[in-house]
């Protein structure tokens, strides 16, 4: 079996149209007095020609011909501008559902239920009691595609995707909870036709809700799920603050999915996918306006086995898309650097100014603009050196983790990094994730993590790969650390 290609390169027909909008994102700064614009994702530093500052109205630009087009498009590709989709609309008719299941035909009746009146196609992945499943998409007037054989959720998706007549597709799984509203909303992202997929925000809901108290890692879940992407949306590619979208709930554009799903990855199809789509030029958005609900694991075992499962597929990953599953991306001197202030060292401070000045100075260079240049380079130098402090947090705590643990008894320099780590992530998970108690958050998260990372080094060890375990540098001269 062949790998599935990627639908071909966007022509010029899929140029912006007129009256699309686009808005600059809350958290970019103009410097150089007004000529650069600062932020994006990953962080960057960008020069407007005279003629592009006057195709800007304030923040806001509207598309009426090809140099507007263009420009929308830049800001759009760097996350320094959203679309504003207000004010567009697409039928109803012109979207279908495909609803993978395997059994939990109870679930599948509350997702239908949320999915009315849309036209749903529900996908039997080789169910125990099918007839079960069959009752209810029946019931819901749903059409039902059995598949003798369990090929997974990438197969049955792309076997629902191959009886979609519209023009829009979703994929929701049974055990999500979405409405038409919030779909038809994700829609109007398609205004620009070279969006292939977008998500909206995927959050938690701990069923046992309904008869019970629930349990603490349900709890955990219900605010920081490994679906839920945050309060920040954007464009989505490997490096930026989003750099993938969870399959539980997707719009796309049929005509952008040609191959749909890898149906031989039990894991990370979704991951896979996405960077397939951006590779050859087309754009994938998410979207935390919109929201669905997404069930979590009611048993501990089952809530840290399916940690562990996500972790296995970094590896398949790292094989397929080389240096884009790297954990986190640091230069050299910000990497000594951040080690050091993580570990307390008395040299921390001043490696940390020397490497904060080596980044400016070198950044300096590059900078397209002369007023403010010094002090901007240093303010991103210094960014940059704390997020290379939260990046190696992160390594320490999650992707490493395994390894860690069973060093750290034997380096007083380690301990001291992890506890560092442990320090600083559960301060920024308190400030960025609200319901969670100190201890919950603190021992379900450092089993998250550990879950994961275990479950990381199994899939690199099987597949004889460390891509997935692997720090890489920086690409891009234009872009700077950060995100």
């Amino acid at each position: 079996m062949t790998a599935p290609t990627a639908p071909s390169t966007p022509t010029a027909a899929q140029e912006l149209p007129v009256g699309f909008k686009v808005r600059l994102r809350d958290d970019v700064r103009r410097a150089g007095g007004g000529t650069v614009l600062v932020g994006g994702s990953p962080a960057r530093v960008v020069r407007l020609s005279a003629r592009a500052r006057g195709l800007l109205a304030g923040d806001r630009l509207t598309v009426n011909g090809p140099a507007t087009a263009a420009l929308a498009r830049r800001l759009l590709e760097g996350n320094l501008a959203d679309p504003d989709v207000d004010g567009t609309s697409v039928r109803s008719t012109d979207l279908t559902v495909v609803v993978p299941v395997r059994d939990r035909s109870d679930e599948l009746d509350r997702c239908l239920t949320a999915l009315a009146p849309l036209d749903v196609v529900v996908v039997d992945d080789g169910s125990a009691d099918p007839t079960a499943v069959e009752e209810v998409s029946r019931r819901h007037g749903a059409t039902w595609i059995p598949l003798t054989v369990n090929g997974g959720p990438a197969a049955a998706r792309n076997a629902g995707l191959a009886r979609v007549r519209t023009p829009l597709v979703a994929f929701v799984d049974s055990d999500v909870v979405v409405d038409a509203a919030t779909l038809l909303g994700l829609t109007r992202h398609c205004a620009d036709p070279q969006v292939a997929l977008v998500a909206p925000r995927v959050v938690g809901q701990p069923i046992s809700r309904r008869s019970r108290r629930p349990r603490w890692f349900e709890r955990y879940d219900a605010v920081a799920s490994s679906l839920d992407l945050g309060q920040v949306g954007g464009q989505v590619r490997a490096g930026a603050h989003v750099g993938w979208l969870p399959s539980a709930c997707l719009v796309g554009r049929v005509a952008h999915l040609t191959d749909g799903f890898d149906a031989r990855l039990r894991v990370g199809e979704d991951v896979d996918l996405v960077w397939r789509l951006v590779d050859v030029g087309l754009a994938v958005r998410y979207d935390p306006s919109w929201s669905a609900r997404h069930d979590t694991r009611s048993t501990l075992q089952g809530w840290m086995g399916r940690k562990f499962v996500y972790g296995t597929g970094g590896s398949d990953l790292g094989v397929r898309h080389g240096d884009k599953v790297a954990p986190a991306v640091l230069s050299g001197t910000m990497g000594i650097a951040a080690a050091a202030v993580l570990a307390r060292h008395r040299w921390a401070v001043p490696l940390s100014g020397a490497a904060i000045a080596s980044s400016a100075r070198s950044m300096r260079r590059t900078l397209p603009m002369e007023e403010g240049a010094t002090a901007l380079a240093l303010q991103l130098s210094a960014r940059g050196l704390g997020w290379a402090v939260r990046q190696e947090s992160g390594l320490l705590l999650r992707h490493w983790a395994p390894v860690v643990v069973l060093a750290a008894p034997f380096s007083r320099s380690l301990r001291r990094a992890l506890a560092t780590a442990i320090l600083l992530d559960l301060v920024l998970f308190l400030r960025e994730r609200q319901g969670v108690g100190l201890v919950n958050a603190l021992v379900a998260r450092r089993l998250d993590d550990l879950a994961y990372g275990v479950g990381l080094w199994s899939g690199a060890l099987r597949r004889r790969t460390a891509r997935c375990l692997a720090v890489r540098r920086p690409h891009h001269r234009c872009q700077f650390p950060g995100q």
